[in-house]
């Protein structure tokens, strides 16, 4: 798979047939190992070694109902409070991050209302803070640690 723009991590890979599957620790089963999810998978592993967010709070490709359809987001992380806290949406290394990814994920935001919007390809990673009572967002240079943040 492609080098991503993040931190080297280790994964337990299988083949069946033609297919290689990689195990994700947080949903505990192997899944096919697309392009898409190489970068969940390292982004999965770098909010959880690099910035320190606890795997018991994070949910992967979480259920949403958003205007009667039933969607799945990629990444949703509660805080200590089992608020959701921060969503990761992710696309395979070759898509380029567009307007449509920001789009969607503050479609599925509408449900959850988080305070981190993140869209990543696993080159280039956007990170939004989100402050609701002024209705405004702000870029940030790069994603809080998790114990920075939990205080909303």
């Amino acid at each position: 798979m492609q080098i991503l723009n993040l931190p080297s991590y280790q994964f337990k890979l299988k083949q069946e047939g033609l297919r290689t599957h990689i195990f994700d620790a947080i949903r505990k089963k192997y899944v096919a190992l697309t392009p898409e999810e190489w970068v969940r998978q390292n982004f999965l592993q770098y909010l959880i070694r690099d910035k320190k967010f606890p795997a018991s709070l994070i949910a992967v490709e979480a259920g949403l109902k958003y205007n009667q359809l039933q969607k799945r987001m990629d990444v949703l992380v509660y805080d200590k409070r089992g608020i959701p806290y921060l969503m990761v949406e992710c696309k395979a290394p070759e898509v380029r991050i567009t307007q449509d990814a920001f789009d969607q994920i503050a479609r599925y935001n509408m449900v959850f209302k988080v305070k981190y919007l993140v869209v990543t390809n696993g080159m280039d990673h956007y990170c939004c803070q989100m402050n609701y009572i002024q209705s405004t967002y702000q870029y940030l240079a790069e994603i809080p640690l998790f114990e920075s943040g939990t205080d909303y």
